[in-house]
C-alpha cells in the first residue's frame, strides 16, 4: 500500500487573526503537521496539499497561501477546492491515482467541515484512511468549544471511517 499525507486547508488566514480569530491551538497544529510532513518526506511518501478557494479574487492573497511553516516543496501537489469535500470537482482523485496512492493520512482544517467530509469521501472511494487525532483543528462554535468539536469528530470518524493515530504514532 502506498500512503500519502493529505494536508487540508492549512492556510495563513486561519492563523493570523486578521480576518477571523486564530484557529484553536494553532501552534501545536502547525508543529504536528510539520512533523507529519517531515516523516512523509523522509519515507518518500507523497505530500498533497489541499487549498480552499472561496473566490477567484481570493487566489494569490497572503491569507490564501499555504502557511509558511508547512509550505509545499517543489514537486509536491497542491489541489484547490471550493467545497468541504477535497474530492468534489477537484483533481485530487487523479493526483492520488497517478501516484499509486491507496492510503491517506489526513490532517488540517476544519474538523467539522473539510476534515469530516474529506475523510468520509476518501473512505467511500476505498482509501485506507488514518485521521491524525492531534493534527486537525477548528474554532469554537455555537454551544461547543473547539476542543469538544475535535473530540467529537475523532470519536465519530474513528468509529467507522478512519483509524485514529496521534502524530507520534504515524509512519509512512
Amino acid at each position: 500500500m502506498r500512503t500519502a499525507l493529505l494536508v487540508v486547508d492549512v492556510q495563513t488566514a486561519n492563523f493570523d487573526g486578521k480576518t477571523m480569530p486564530p484557529i484553536h491551538d494553532g501552534e501545536r497544529l502547525l508543529a504536528n503537521v510539520g512533523k507529519l510532513i517531515q516523516k512523509a518526506r523522509a519515507a518518500g511518501a507523497p505530500v498533497v496539499y489541499i487549498q480552499h478557494t472561496d473566490s477567484d479574487a481570493e487566489r494569490g492573497t497572503p491569507g490564501w497561501q499555504i502557511h509558511p511553516a508547512v509550505a509545499p516543496k517543489p514537486g509536491e501537489s497542491v489541489v484547490e477546492k471550493r467545497t468541504p469535500d477535497s474530492f468534489h470537482e477537484t483533481l485530487l482523485q487523479a493526483v492520488l491515482q497517478s501516484k499509486g496512492v491507496t492510503g491517506l493520512v489526513v490532517a488540517g482544517l476544519q474538523s467539522e467541515y473539510c476534515i469530516d467530509t474529506t475523510v468520509r469521501r476518501a473512505f467511500s472511494l476505498g482509501y485506507d484512511v488514518t485521521l491524525v487525532s492531534d493534527a486537525h483543528s477548528t474554532w469554537d462554535g455555537g454551544d461547543l468549544t473547539a476542543a469538544q468539536i475535535i473530540a467529537h469528530h475523532n470519536q465519530v470518524l474513528g468509529g467507522w471511517f478512519a483509524k485514529l493515530r496521534i502524530t507520534e504514532g504515524i509512519g509512512f
